[in-house]
């Protein structure tokens, strides 16, 4: 076995292994406040399904090419070629979508405070989780045609009729089927993609817009640290520059792969990119998860004393920290 193959393998097995990790104490979490009987935010509803969606981009992917990678080349059958593509493809259409729909119910939060709060703050969580289940059904039905195509290595079928990807082959197909499927698979992730950007332009805007008129507050409250909107603001960026680069790459391998008869380097490296963001985003949310937050309690004991103009603004605040 080359030294490329061993190096290779342990990145997928060293990814694979802390992505588990990471979305199994995201888990145990959501699992800790459930048995407790603490109510659960509406966003945290969210990271559930992202989180059962990272499970399974995660394990149907990397561990069978970290089999793959150190040595094992035909330990699927043929139900095996197609069950584990499948169920991985489906994952990986979830976590887009969840964190789609994540940062368009943040936006929805933090601009309803400002304008019709009271309209929006009831509906939209009923509209998002009827995507989030809609995105579910919408991700098995549309990649129901890609295990059609997988087979085994040690299939009967011509091998010259075959991409290799390694323990598992696909039929060879024309160009323009390729290039129909090519788009078919990027289509979705450019339409989340482009619904992550425009929330969270939305929601930047409006937090630079509220920092603005807050100004002389934050001057006198949270003059030695920075400002509910600059923190919220940064994790904005983070999340959003993890999401389009990792998935604006993956989206890009996985089309290369649908294109061309694909090589050993490019299966890798779409393997790779296929797990950095379910890898990452689980420490990012641990990172900037705001349950107990601090400020939420004393908005709370000090909401009464406050004329009502720094109780709207207050609000805002803690809608910035709490569905972010």
């Amino acid at each position: 076995m080359a030294a490329g193959e061993v190096t290779v393998g342990m990145i997928i097995l060293s990814e694979t292994a802390v992505g588990i990790l990471g979305n199994s104490l995201l888990a145990y979490h959501y699992l800790s406040l459930y048995f407790i009987g603490s109510r659960i935010r509406f966003t945290e509803w969210i990271l559930q399904h992202l989180v059962v969606a990272n499970f399974l981009t995660l394990i149907c992917k990397g561990v069978p090419e970290t089999m793959a990678a150190f040595g094992l080349k035909d330990f699927l059958d043929d139900f095996g070629c197609k069950l584990l593509p499948y169920l991985h493809r489906v994952g990986r259409g979830v976590s887009i979508s969840s964190t789609s729909f994540l940062g368009v119910f943040q936006a929805t939060t933090i601009s309803s405070t400002c304008l019709i709060w009271k309209k929006d703050k009831v509906k939209s969580p009923s509209y998002i989780a009827s995507c989030v289940y809609l995105s579910w059904i919408l991700s098995l039905i549309a990649n129901i045609a890609f295990p059609m195509n997988m087979t085994a290595r040690w299939s009967h079928r011509n091998m010259t009729s075959l991409k290799q990807y390694g323990y598992c082959s696909a039929v060879y197909l024309d160009k323009t089927s390729d290039l129909l499927y090519a788009v078919l698979l990027s289509g979705p992730d450019v339409l989340f993609m482009g619904l992550m950007l425009w929330s969270s332009v939305s929601m930047l805007y409006i937090l630079c817009r509220h920092k603005q008129r807050m100004r002389c507050i934050h001057r006198s409250q949270f003059s030695l640290r920075s400002s509910p909107e600059t923190r919220a603001t940064k994790t904005i960026l983070l999340l959003l520059s993890t999401f389009i680069c990792f998935y604006t790459l993956s989206s890009l391998l996985q089309a290369s792969l649908a294109l061309y008869d694909p090589d050993w380097l490019l299966v890798k490296m779409a393997t790779i990119a296929s797990g950095c963001f379910p890898t990452v985003s689980p420490f990012l949310l641990m990172n900037h998860d705001s349950h107990e937050n601090p400020f939420c309690f004393a908005y709370a004991r000090s909401r009464k004393q406050q004329p009502c103009g720094q109780q709207v603004n207050c609000l805002f605040l803690i809608n910035v920290q709490f569905c972010l």
